[in-house]
């Protein structure tokens, strides 16, 4: 049976993510976003600035110069990625093993259960304000096509 052709508006979900994190990942400085909770979704999503940032200067720090704007949008869609997995963080040493691509410090790790969403091939699209939502959310409006 031949594949379905797939419809220029997928994905038809995006997951909100806190500025400036969501510019790190589109802009394939990130790979991974950390979560409490695991998933078992798949395939291309849209990655959404939240309305609200991180207030970390931590997280603003690996800010590069270059992305200083970008990571000022905030309540949109900023662009697509691939969710290749989710990792289970059960110890210690695996969160700080994968580091450099979740970029969260080794004591944001505190003795619970986490969970990487992995994500690959990113695509800045141009902003596009839009409603969010806490965990995968469905997008029902148009929006630019991905590849």
């Amino acid at each position: 049976m031949p594949d379905t052709p797939k419809s220029p508006q997928e994905p038809a979900y995006a997951l909100s993510i806190k500025q400036p994190w969501a510019t790190l990942l589109i802009h394939g400085l990130k790979t991974i976003e950390v979560r409490r909770w695991p998933t078992s979704r798949r395939g291309r999503v849209f990655i959404h600035a939240a309305r609200v940032p991180d207030p970390r200067d931590e997280a603003w720090a690996l800010v590069p110069a270059e992305l200083r704007g970008a990571a000022k949008l905030m309540g949109g869609i900023l662009g697509s990625a691939h969710l290749s997995g989710c990792i289970a963080y059960r110890q210690k040493e695996r969160f700080v093993a994968d580091q450099r691509c979740h970029l969260n410090l080794p004591s944001w790790f505190d003795g619970s259960l986490l969970y990487g969403f992995s994500f690959t091939h990113p695509q800045v699209l141009p902003f596009r304000a839009y409603r969010g939502w806490m965990r995968f959310f469905p997008v029902t409006e148009e929006l630019p096509a991905i590849l």
